[in-house]
């Protein structure tokens, strides 16, 4: 049965997106007076459809997008019938740059505004959660937060004369708002006002999460236990919250400091798991470490927010922003060798996993997942990579250029080794996703 839901839901959100993305290329192809000759859920052969007019609408046997043929246009089925004729006013090469750049963007366009739709529904249905609070908790030692100045206990006023009263303020000024920007922080700490600058160019990026602070409310939970180590031998499991040492009250900043401190010396730790409170002696590593990884986790105030029709508007224009940057990210990280590209790549299984989880945690938790692939898919796209959108935009611009069309023979062979190339990481992400099941 697991696997039957996985199946469902991986057709679901890739028939969702994919059907967007292609109507988007199907519209404006039909706006501008083109003839479009299939509209294809999936790539060649042909599986099965229903020809309406002069469309074929059908689905195709290999999964892995979709493609709309319009007519006079060199494309994921290779034909190139229309070559040796005389271009007719209905095909694709007759049109000017303009038009046809815009056809091929529609359907990026299309898996964007399908984000934003998204995000802009859910946060006017059930709003936002936000943490009314700008004190900071922790500062993580040698992060740009740290070398900028930031201490624990500061309460940050203003980002750039920006004023800031909830903790998701501070991050979607700092990420959002002043992109591109140096930083000017006023803050309070103790009885003195204090203004520190920050260089944008000293900032992590946008889906690093590496600046280093962290709200106050945020404490110590066991994110992970190893074998054989002082905190596995007195029962500490994944998901305990370290509350004491000592007696003495612990905040994810001070744990860590405080547990080095006393190595190769007896204490008394106590923690809670659900409502139960537990308390052992346990005697720290010569290292100072009893043997866990933490995550800190906010316990402080939370506030629901509420926006209007409109003014849930421009709040998923900014979720779809912060997700692109994630996105970017990660593929940077990709090439720059900085994380691992097998645990980084998900495929169908990894797809149709998390699809699945996200609808059972509940219907707009899983519309948020069709959003986010939404985004990638489109940024996907727009790569400048044979097969894709991006690379039918190269042609387009070197025709723009050097006002002649890139020959037709030389067109072909781009793509075929554009679709190999495609075929090729498809089979190793499906393996990928096997081996890692």
């Amino acid at each position: 049965m697991p696997v039957l839901n996985n199946i469902f839901y991986f057709v679901i959100t890739i028939g969702i997106l994919v059907f967007v993305h292609e109507l988007g290329h199907f519209l404006a192809a039909k706006f501008f007076g083109m003839r479009v000759d299939r509209f294809s859920i999936g790539f060649p052969p042909r599986a099965f459809g229903r020809i309406i007019g002069e469309t074929d609408y059908c689905v195709s046997w290999i999964p892995i997008g979709g493609y709309v043929k319009i007519a006079g246009m060199i494309d994921e089925s290779f034909d190139t019938d229309f070559a040796n004729q005389e271009p007719q006013p209905w095909e694709f090469r007759s049109k000017p740059i303009w038009q046809r750049m815009i056809v091929i963007s529609a359907g990026v366009i299309m898996n964007i505004l399908l984000a934003v739709a998204i995000f802009w529904g859910i946060i006017y249905t059930q709003g936002k959660v936000a943490r009314p609070v700008t004190e900071i908790g922790h500062v993580t030692l040698e992060s740009p937060a740290a070398k900028a100045g930031l201490q624990t206990g500061d309460k940050i006023l203003a980002i750039n004369g920006h004023g800031v009263n909830r903790w998701e303020e501070i991050e979607s000024v700092i990420y959002a708002e002043t992109l591109g920007q140096d930083l000017t922080i006023d803050l309070n700490r103790g009885p003195e006002s204090i203004t520190l600058f920050m260089r944008r160019s000293d900032l992590p990026d946008i889906a690093d999460e590496r600046f280093g602070i962290l709200p106050a409310g945020v404490v110590p939970v066991v994110s992970g236990v190893e074998s054989g180590k002082p905190a596995e031998q007195i029962g500490l499991k994944t998901g305990d919250t370290v509350k004491t040492v000592n007696g003495v009250a612990m905040t994810f900043a001070s744990l860590p400091e405080t547990i080095k401190k006393f190595a190769r010396k007896e204490i008394v730790l106590g923690w809670k798991r659900g409502e139960r409170l537990f308390e052992s002696k346990v005697t720290p590593t010569e290292e100072g470490r009893l043997g866990i990884a933490l995550e800190g986790v906010y316990t402080g105030p939370i506030e629901r927010l509420k926006y209007s029709f409109f003014a849930a508007f421009p709040e998923g224009v900014k979720e779809v922003w912060l997700a692109s940057g994630f996105f970017v990210n990660n593929i940077y990280q990709l090439v720059a060798g900085r994380v691992s590209f097998t645990k980084s790549i998900g495929g169908p299984i990894k797809i149709a996993q998390i699809a699945t989880r996200s609808a059972e945690s509940g219907f707009l938790t899983f519309l948020g997942f069709v959003a986010l692939l939404s985004m990638s898919l489109a940024l996907l796209n727009i790569l400048p990579f044979p097969a894709l959108d991006g690379g039918h935009l190269v042609f387009l611009a070197y025709e723009g250029i050097f006002r002649r069309e890139i020959p037709h023979k030389v067109k072909i062979a781009i793509q075929q080794v554009g679709v190999f190339l495609l075929l090729v990481f498809m089979a190793f992400v499906l393996y990928n996703d096997i081996a890692t099941f």
